[in-house]
């Protein structure tokens, strides 16, 4: 079908792009390379810098301008130049392991990727919800499990926000990629309001691309800070935060006094935190720490060096937002840029990785302090971008290996948030929203010893599946619930049970496991299992495939047992035999969902086929879909296409032509 005619029909629609192409972006490889080379060497200098506040002040009085230079305990407050090599740390060095696994196996990683890569090389240096999902792993939990609420009681608080916005720095100009690359590791230390967080930051590093550098520096930032709040449902913790911090930013007419920011954040989600319908969890929290990076970006307002300066000062876990926006400043500016704002150093491009993480390659077998350069790693990291960018449907040119990167959505890029997607297809949340009741219930009664609680209430109460990212007040409510205690022999029959108030539409039912106990006491598990559901008052089994085979070895699995046609129901339930020698089950969620929605088109891979040609083309005409994410599929759509297949095609055909080879 690659026809004379299919490149005139192409080409009747390129005079419909205009100049720009709809917001699509040229990402040029040798440029990009030295942008991932200055977002590791900022991330650096901002990481070792804001490491010298980092826990010193998590109450006021809290650290001014004035303080800058002098010693609240950990070193003088200066910007930190002269390491040879840089030191990995927790800022950087689990990043780096994501950025090695990607390029090792897929951008898109694996859930077995992501447990294996995480117990071969992160055993050290690793605290709060990194530490528990570690120990976790340990016991035999396969990410993204080790994020569960029920199985993480830090689920709210900073790590995936400080250990992923690599995600976004392999998605340039991609933001919807970079969620769906980025969502499994976040959820493998994060839940809730806190994945939001995770999630605003990939998108801004994949944004860094976009930035329009003929806007003033304060203007770029602030551009960024608002398309990516775009991605964010507004229902979250993380869309107030950011709301506040930009409102506060914006009204306040001394972008020096920063500080007076800074003391709201403190009123608004720490020390009157109640009163305003939110919960402080300590100084290493999503919340506070997500305010004071987005704080210190507007107000650094592109300056590299005040944006670090005040995340240092900030409060809090002050190092992991101030690395955060330096390493997104270097993204957006590049390699020399950096260097330039530090003429009174020479900083090293050296790094040492095995501080923290064990069994890393060592690219620099002759040096023995070192086992790494960030010129090298950027050099790495751009496979991985090629391959990443293929997934995203991008069109990459053949001779250059430049991309030419789709449009931002128009409207609702929440539709390419695999989250937000994910956790519109739950029933037990929807019929909640729409006034209706979900009501829990077992086969048995039971009284708990080992974990887990006695109220089925507990498996139907959607907290461990709640992505709405509001802010619960209630932490208990993660806990799952056990028929431990209730008389049951091994093999035995149990059954546990959701109703709704109505029909739902159910394509899948979801179980998700609560612990397993292997010592003096044994059992949480189903040895085998099946679902049924409730049309017109009478319990039927549908066809019905599970996504993975029960694991007795592994916990707090996720089982969707999709149905083979969707069934209109009033309830789901689960049938099965109880294992272990104390023959009982652990449920930390139970739930109806609707089939799954088609995602969204990849980028200008209309076919699906993971290269972009005219095939695309066609295959447009023959199914239009909506590429510019404005609600229509209409000649706009054609001419991204179209000039997507004829990118660079006038200079192709002009370039200089290779010898050929006798």
């Amino acid at each position: 079908m690659g026809s004379w005619f299919g490149w005139m029909l192409a080409g009747a629609y390129i005079g419909l792009i205009g100049a720009d192409a709809r917001g699509q972006t040229e990402v040029l490889r040798e440029d990009y390379r030295h942008r991932l080379r200055g977002m590791w060497l900022a991330e650096s200098i901002a990481n070792w810098t804001g490491l010298r506040g980092e826990g010193r002040r998590t109450n006021p009085p809290f650290a001014t301008d004035a303080d800058w230079g002098s010693d609240l305990g950990r070193g003088p407050l200066i910007f930190v130049l002269d390491p040879d090599p840089w030191g990995a740390d927790d800022d950087t060095d689990i990043e780096y392991v994501y950025a090695y696994l990607m390029r090792t196996t897929s951008p898109r990683l694996s859930a077995q990727d992501v447990t294996d890569g995480w117990i071969e090389h992160i055993n050290r240096f690793i605290w709060v919800s990194n530490e528990q999902a570690r120990e976790l792993m340990e016991q035999g939990v396969r990410a993204p499990a080790t994020g569960l609420p029920a199985a993480n009681q830090y689920w709210p608080q900073i790590d995936a926000q400080l250990t992923t916005e690599v995600f976004g720095a392999v998605a340039p100009g991609m933001p919807g990629l970079a969620l769906e690359l980025a969502d499994l590791p976040i959820r493998t230390t994060s839940g809730g309001h806190a994945s939001h967080a995770s999630q605003f930051h990939a998108v801004l590093y994949a944004l860094a691309p976009l930035v329009d550098k003929t806007l003033a520096p304060n203007q770029q930032t602030l551009w960024l800070v608002q398309e990516a709040r775009r991605w964010v449902p507004d229902s979250s913790k993380a869309a107030d935060i950011v709301d506040f911090v930009t409102a506060e930013f914006l009204a306040n007419p001394d972008k020096d006094n920063w500080e007076q920011t800074r003391d709201r954040i403190y009123e608004r989600y720490h020390g009157d935190a109640t009163q305003h319908g939110f919960k402080y969890r300590g100084w290493t929290e999503s919340s506070v720490n997500f305010a004071t990076s987005i704080m210190c970006f507007l107000y650094g307002q592109g300056d590299l060096r005040r944006t670090i300066q005040i995340g240092t000062l900030s409060g809090w876990d002050a190092d992991n937002p101030t690395a955060t926006m330096g390493g997104l400043l270097g993204l957006i500016n590049g390699d020399a840029w950096v260097e330039a704002q530090f003429p009174e150093a020479t900083l090293s491009d050296r790094y040492w990785i095995s501080r923290t993480r064990d069994g890393m390659p060592d690219h620099l077998p002759a040096d023995p302090d070192a086992e790494d350069t960030f010129t090298l790693l950027a050099d790495r990291m751009l496979t991985t971008v090629d391959r990443a960018l293929a997934l995203g449907g991008a069109r990459r040119h053949d001779r250059t290996g430049d991309w030419l990167v789709p449009p931002l959505p128009a409207s609702d890029p929440l539709a390419r948030n695999p989250r937000a997607r994910e956790f519109a297809r739950s029933h037990v949340h929807a019929v909640r929203a729409a006034g209706g009741s979900v009501t829990g219930a077992s086969s048995v009664t039971s009284s708990p010893t080992s974990g887990g609680v006695g109220s089925p209430a507990y498996l139907a109460n959607g907290f461990n599946t709640d992505f709405s990212g509001v802010d619960p007040l209630n932490d208990s409510l993660r806990r799952y619930y056990s028929t431990q205690n209730a008389g049951a022999s091994p093999g035995d029959w149990q059954t546990l049970t959701i109703t709704f108030d109505r029909d739902v539409l159910i394509g899948a039912v979801r179980f998700i496991e609560g612990d397993h106990f292997h010592d003096t006491v044994e059992g949480g598990w189903f040895e085998e299992a099946h679902v049924e559901v409730r049309v017109d008052g009478q319990w039927v089994q549908p066809g019905a495939s599970p996504s993975e085979p029960l694991d007795p070895t592994s916990a707090f699995q996720t089982l969707d047992f999709t149905l083979d046609a969707p069934v209109l129901a009033s309830g789901a339930r689960i049938v099965g035999r109880v294992g272990g020698a104390q023959a009982f089950v652990t449920c930390a969620e139970l739930d109806a969902l609707t089939p799954p929605s088609e995602p969204p088109v990849p980028g200008f891979d209309v076919d699906r086929n993971s290269r972009v040609d005219i095939e695309d083309l066609y295959s447009w005409y023959s199914q239009p879909v909506d590429l510019s994410g404005d609600g229509v599929a209409d000649a706009v759509d054609q001419s991204l296409v179209a000039a997507a297949v004829r990118w660079r095609e006038v200079q192709d055909m002009t370039a200089p032509r290779r010898p050929s080879t006798p």
